[in-house]
Parts: structure tokens; sequence; C-alpha cells
């Protein structure tokens, strides 16, 4: 008798079930001990890229922390992040802690969009799709306070006065919504904004006796400072969003007028407020109390829109700020505003610091009639007599769109160690090409001279503008050598160069290829 090919799978198809499910337990506990445990240091998952996905699948909640080795701020956060991770191991052993090395991970950087370290990132079930950026948390507690408000409520309900009054008291900040009822737009923007500001306590009410206590009579948002209130922030269904709710309530982890020094400037950048005004004033001016008065009436008013900075410009650490501010010494007292997005800046018109004027500033920037302020250096009476041209601010536009000529653009800083190292190489390309008549080698100074005309980049960068109504500039990414300019400028400006007699490179090829990206200690 023949038997039917489909019985033939069928009896392969059993066979091959019942051999699977005859696996012995001890069989299967081998299988699974062939992985062994990640490993941990000070109850911080050590990842890597051969177990992310793993440790990802492993864990409904990982909050990982991307650092690089030789950054200062990653080590400072270690103690923290670590103290966190031994707090909530049995608390909420489902939330995992985890750091990873990405000094030389730059596809991880790339795909996790890494741009400073450490960057701390939050994920959830196992998917490394959109992970939450865990930013401005330093401490261990907000660090706590942050992961619990997004494994669960953002905010504590609040039914009777008492419990009120308790989480009022709990802190020096507390944010309490008072609302008519617990499902409208109004509420979900309070919870979302929760889940961002950690550093603070949120509770939230319905019950009209303890709105009634308080004298609320609207969706309202009300800060306490200290027990009491500060700021009432009445809401509108709709009309508010969680972006402006918080840089609201941020704020006031900072005083109303901040003073820029090295403590206070990681907590200034930490609130996103990106309009920023700021005074320079010496504090120990016989004027100073009366300007700083003036200064802080007109912050209330633009609380969570303009963030105002004090910069004492007696602090010889402060420099750097005079400096990309252009103010000097005789424009004090002098008032600026900085779009932190855009990096355009702005000087108060008005001489005296008055509350008027402050106000009136401010107003003309959010209103958008401010005119950008653009600084310049006076141009040299002999810009044009050297192998390389200086250019300012005020000659820039009219040299390098001429018509006529290739002008080929060192942009740099004079403080910085690798530029003034460029700029001999420079120099001597300046040499080679200083007896043609169609060509310009030219520098300018970013730091003293701010242009609308040229996207600026790290520096030093270099930017070719060809001669001739249809051109179009080139910006420069080869290497940092006599050489390689040479031919850039050859290829991209249809032209050979003349050198002399001698190689003003000596034979000796310098690459200086890694562009600078960071100020140094020794610089500072």
């Amino acid at each position: 008798m023949k038997t039917h090919p489909f019985f033939l799978l069928l009896l392969l198809f059993l066979t091959g079930f019942l051999a699977a499910d005859s696996i012995s337990p001890n069989e299967a506990k081998l299988k699974k001990a062939k992985l062994p445990k990640i490993k941990k240091e000070n109850h911080v998952l050590l990842l890597k890229s051969s177990n992310f996905d793993r440790a990802l699948k492993e864990t409904k909640y990982l909050l990982v922390k991307f650092y690089v080795t030789l950054s200062q701020s990653s080590q400072n956060l270690s103690e923290e992040f670590a103290e966190a991770a031994r707090q909530l191991k049995k608390e909420a052993p489902r939330i995992q802690f985890g750091k990873m090395d990405v000094t030389h991970q730059h596809d991880l950087r790339k795909e996790f969009n890494i741009q400073a370290f450490p960057t701390v990132k939050f994920f959830v079930n196992g998917s490394r799709e959109d992970p939450t950026d865990c930013k401005g948390v330093r401490k261990a507690s907000t660090f706590i306070t942050w992961v619990k408000r997004r494994t669960g409520p953002s905010t504590v309900l609040i039914n009777s006065t008492d419990q009120a009054e308790a989480i009022i008291k709990a802190d020096d900040l507390a944010v309490i919504g008072f609302f008519r009822e617990l499902h409208n737009d109004s509420v979900e923007v309070f919870c979302e904004t929760a889940r961002d500001v950690p550093e603070m306590p949120f509770g939230m009410t319905a019950s009209e006796d303890v709105c009634t206590n308080y004298g609320i009579q609207r969706n309202s948002v009300v800060v306490f400072q200290k027990g009491k209130p500060v700021h009432n922030e009445v809401l509108e269904d709709g009309r508010q969003n969680k972006l402006g709710l918080t840089r609201l309530i941020k704020t006031f982890t900072l005083d109303l007028v901040t003073e820029y020094n090295i403590e206070t400037s990681v907590k200034i950048f930490d609130v996103p407020v990106e309009n920023h005004i700021l005074l320079f004033t010496p504090t120990d001016s016989e004027t100073f109390s009366e300007i700083y008065e003036n200064y802080k009436s007109a912050a209330a008013e633009f609380r969570g829109k303009i963030l105002f900075v004090l910069v004492d410009t007696n602090e010889a650490r402060n420099g750097r700020i005079f400096e990309y501010f252009r103010v000097r010494d005789i424009d004090v007292p002098a008032v600026r505003i900085l779009n932190l997005t855009s990096d355009a800046k702005y000087k108060m018109p008005a001489d005296q610091v008055t509350v008027e004027s402050l106000k009136a500033f401010c107003q003309s920037y959010l209103s958008g009639k401010a005119k950008q302020h653009l600084s310049s250096e006076e141009i040299p009476e002999d810009w044009d007599k050297m192998p390389v041209k200086v250019l300012v601010g005020k000659n820039f536009n009219s040299i390098i769109f001429n018509k006529t000529m290739t002008v080929f653009v060192m942009f740099y800083a004079p403080w910085s160690h690798e530029c003034r190292k460029l700029l001999l190489i420079w120099e001597k390309l300046g040499e080679q090409y200083q007896s043609r008549k169609d060509v310009m080698i030219a520098k300018i100074d970013v730091t003293a001279n701010d242009l609308l005309s040229v996207a600026l980049h790290r520096y030093p960068f270099f930017t070719l503008f060809p001669a001739g109504s249809d051109y179009q500039e080139v910006a420069y990414t080869g290497e940092y050598t006599l050489e390689a300019f040479s031919e850039f400028l050859e290829e991209k400006g249809k032209m050979k160069a003349e050198p002399g007699e001698n190689d003003p490179s000596g034979g000796i090829k310098e690459d200086f290829s890694q562009k600078e990206t960071v100020i140094t200690e020794k610089e500072l």
C-alpha cells in the first residue's frame, strides 16, 4: 500500500514537534545560561554596541548615559547617576540605569543625535526609536523623580487643603494646578509639563473646597515659593502649550535676575528660554544698586519670555563673554539681547538703563521691530598692503561681492591655538598669489566682526568667493596644508598659482585637518 505524501509530511512535522517538546528543563536552562548577565558598575549596566539591543529587550525602562572618557562633565555626573540607580534598585526594579562610552561610536552618536556630553536618554519597551531626552538633570533625587513621572503619574491628585499644604511646604518650590474638572486639554498640558520639570513637586486638584481656599476661580497653575504664591498663570484650553508652560515654570529655578558665573552658567542654559538679555556692569560701581533695581523691575514682566542675566565686568573670568558681545570697558553699563537659536545679537539703543528703556527694548525685540546689532572693526589703513588682505565687517561685502576678483577667505579667532598655526600657512598662500590681480587671499576675525551674508561655522573655516556675476561661494573641506589650499584654488577658481622660486613650505606639509570645536582650559 502506497503512503500519500501528505501523511509523510504530517509524520515528519509531528516527529519534529515532539522532539522539540521533549527538551528537558535542565537542557533549557543550559541554553539560557549561555547568555551571561550584563555586567554592572555601581548598579549601572555597562553597555556597548554588542549588548545594547539585548539590554533594551530585557528592560522595560532603561535610562542611558552616553559619555566620552575625556569629558569632565561626564565624570561629574557619574556619582549622582549611580546613586539614583542604587536607590531605585529595590523600589522600582523594572527601571534600569545604563552607561555607554561613545568616544569611538560615531554611528550611535549619529543615530541618537548626540552632540554634547554627557547625554542622557530614556528608552521604553525595548525600542530604540525616538528615546526621550533627559535634559538638565544632574542630581540623584531629580533623576529618580524624572523617571518616576515617566513610568507612573506625573502629578499628585489633591483632595484636601491639608494635602495641598503638605506639597506646598515640602520644598522651596511647588506647582499646583487648580481645575474645574480633570478631563480637559489644560490638564493634559499640565501633566506633560510635570514630566519635564522634575526639580519641584507637582499637584493638581478639582476640589471646590481647595480652589476656594486659595481664591482660585478659573483653571490656573500657581507657583509657590517657600510656601507663598509667587505666580498665577490662567490656563485656557487650546491656547496653552507644554513648552510655554515649561519655560515659565523652569525660570523659577533661577532668581529673577541671575548673575553669570561658573556655577550658574549650566543652570542658565538648562532653562528652555531662547531669549537672553544681559546687563554688563561692574557690581561695585556707585550706580549699580539703582541700575540693578531697574533691571530687576523690568524682568518680572518678561518671565518665561526673556531670561535676565547680570554680567559683572570686574570679574576677569568673564572676559570671553565681553569678547563675544564686543563689549568694552567704555561701553558699560551695556545691555544686549541674544537669541540662542539664531545667535543674533541686539543692542539696547538707550544710554540710560531705566525700567522704561529696558521694557521698550524687550517689547521691540519680541515684536520683531528691534534691529540686529552688527559689530565691525574699523578698516585698517594698510588692510590691502600685505599678501593676506584684512577684511572687517565694514568692507567685507564690498570685497567678496566684487565681480572682477576671486577671493579666498579664512575666518578665524585670534585666541585659537589652531587658528594661529594656520595663519602662518595662510600667509604663505598669500605670498604665492600676491602678484595676481584677479585673486585675493584674505582673512577676517569672526570674534570682532558680525556677518549676515555668510553662514558661520566653527572656526577656523575657509570659503572661496569666485569672480563673475553668476558665482557661487564654495566652502573648503580639504586638508589644512599649503598644497591642498593651492590645488583647491586652482580647481575651483579656474586658475593656476604662480609659486615663487623657492618652495615657501620648505617641503614640509602640516596637516591641521581636525577642526577646533572646544575652548581648552589653557586658552581660558
